[in-house]
């Protein structure tokens, strides 16, 4: 074989290796997602009992609403994330954890030379042993700029900064870097130039194996934004029940498509620089009886309130849940008793694991949304079970929760502006 049909030999191979890939992405693909809680977690903590774990991402979730509503500007704080994604950064590929979330507009970790650094208990990322690493990212570019709390270091390159509500931070250099996603069918996929914050100065109130933040928001800097066209502007997720046994996934692509005759959509509501998936909530039924959601200062019920994986309950304002309350009890004819933790308004003794529990149904616009009993009532203690619901003093803008998203296929389309709802059994192959 001549040096030229070795050569031509040679780019026919990559080049039908780089389309297999290509098409591979737009065929779709999934990722695991790993619940803080479950035995598969990093996080997890084998004292504490199911009822323990419950309570601990309840407060998590409350302390978390207490800072997003009274700062809307602010980021997820990373200690309410309730699911984990394990990826890989650097060439060859570095494998991590991160928190993943809806709510976060950037993707960073910790990395080498650390100046302050929490207590990492798995290897931190070293960018100098990766040969694609990136950190001179001029500090004037528009690449830069679309980071709203950027500066210039001595070198004139691009530096971010994160806080959070809780006192977290996370200081250091934005960068480009290949982050490569391991899918649930046992293939990589290899993304080049993912613009991500390399952290030299962090503190983070979860510690252990998490590296850091993965952010799915809709801000410029969020790993859905950044793969943009590959993935269609479309991922979806599942959540599952907190269990040792069932796994969640992370969709994307074709392979987030929601469809089938129960699927509802309903549009998303941009808002400036907003990092949030608003939706317009009009009301909630309980049984036969509906609540209509008050309308906000601006009129109507436009994005009044956001979807987010990373806060458990669902948070209304003062009225609307009073309102939706006061019809769950009219309905639900169990022992009323006081939440031992002090957390949420309205419990019930139980004595077996059958619960006639009132069926809520969530009235998006053009999309009603049967939620799941188990995502609207949840065990505090043996024999109580506690309405997953929660006010904020926030008038204008509610939260959608985890709990109440749990057994729904939900799918994102940024493309054209929607979001999907299919009632699914997430423990099983869909």
């Amino acid at each position: 074989m001549t040096m030229h049909s070795f050569l031509t030999l040679m780019f026919f191979s990559l080049s039908c290796f780089i389309i297999s890939i290509s098409q591979a992405i737009n065929n779709g693909f999934s990722v695991e997602l790993i619940h803080r809680d479950s035995l598969k977690s990093p996080l997890y903590q084998p004292t504490q009992n199911k009822y323990q774990r419950v309570a601990s991402a309840l407060r998590r979730s409350i302390n978390r609403v207490n800072h997003l509503t009274n700062t809307p500007k602010s980021t997820v704080i990373p200690a309410s994330g309730e699911f984990l994604m394990e990826y890989s950064v650097g060439t060859p590929p570095f494998k991590i954890y991160g928190v993943v979330d809806t709510g976060s507009d950037i993707v960073w970790l910790q990395c080498k030379p650390c100046e302050q650094c929490y207590n990492q208990t798995t290897p931190i990322f070293n960018p100098s042993k990766s040969s694609s690493y990136k950190n001179n990212i001029p500090c004037m570019s528009k690449k830069c700029k679309s980071f709203d709390s950027h500066s210039c270091s001595k070198k004139k390159s691009c530096l971010y900064t994160i806080t959070y509500g809780d006192g977290s931070i996370s200081q250091g250099d934005l960068s480009e870097e290949t982050l490569t996603l391991d899918s649930t069918s046992n293939s990589s996929f290899s993304f080049p130039k993912i613009l991500i914050g390399c952290g030299h100065k962090n503190t983070l109130s979860i510690q252990g194996q998490t590296s850091g933040v993965v952010g799915l928001g809709f801000g410029p800097l969020s790993l859905i934004t950044q793969l943009g066209s590959s993935i269609g502007g479309k991922f979806s997720y599942c959540l599952g029940p907190e269990s040792s046994n069932s796994t969640s996934k992370l969709n994307f692509g074709n392979a987030a498509v929601v469809s089938g005759h129960r699927v509802v959509s309903t549009p998303l509501v941009k808002k400036d620089s907003s990092i949030f998936y608003y939706l317009s909530l009009e009301a909630f039924s309980v049984g036969n009886k509906r609540v209509e959601f008050v309308e906000n200062s601006n009129g109507g019920v436009d994005g009044n309130v956001f979807i987010d994986s990373g806060t458990t309950l669902t948070m209304l304002p003062y009225d609307v849940y009073n309102k939706l309350e006061s019809a769950v009890v009219k309905l639900v004819k169990l022992k009323r008793v006081n939440d031992p933790h002090g957390l949420l308004k309205l419990c019930y003794f139980v004595t077996s694991d059958k619960y006639d529990f009132p069926i809520i149904t969530a009235h998006f616009r053009n999309a009603d949304v049967k939620l799941h009993p188990i995502g609207t009532f949840v065990p505090i203690v043996d024999g109580i079970m506690c309405f997953a619901f929660a006010s904020t003093q926030n008038t204008n803008i509610g939260i959608f929760g985890n709990l109440a998203q749990q057994n729904l296929l939900v799918g994102y389309d940024l493309q054209q502006n929607l979001v999907s709802f299919k009632s699914t059994d997430c423990t099983k192959p869909y």
